[in-house]
């Protein structure tokens, strides 16, 4: 990623966590008190929930499947929070990333 492309994403990231009352403190505490993978599934819903990978696939994930889509879709990425954005009052009608990979795993 070339220097301007990182400082453009810095901004943007700055700017959402604004949005979202986040602190550069709280992303901090929160990365040394969660352990990576803790309470996380492989896999997650829109909706928030997870599965593991292990076992009998959930209800909302075989609906999916059987609906088209595609398992893939669901998979975390390794170091993604585990669970999905709750707080409202941000505006995303101006959101310059919409319909980018990084819109769709971050506000839904």
């Amino acid at each position: 990623m070339d220097e301007r492309k990182r400082d453009s994403m810095i901004a943007y990231l700055r700017h959402r966590m604004d949005d979202f009352g986040i602190s550069p403190d709280d992303l901090a505490t929160f990365l040394a008190t969660e352990p990576a993978g803790s309470e996380m599934g492989r896999y997650r819903s829109a909706g928030g929930d997870t599965w593991s990978g292990e076992g009998e696939v959930p209800q909302w994930l075989r609906q999916a499947i059987s609906a088209g889509q595609s398992i893939g879709h669901f998979e975390l990425q390794c170091g993604a929070l585990a669970q999905p954005a709750t707080r409202t009052g941000a505006d995303w009608k101006n959101d310059p990333f919409a319909g980018s990979p990084l819109a769709r795993s971050s506000h839904r």
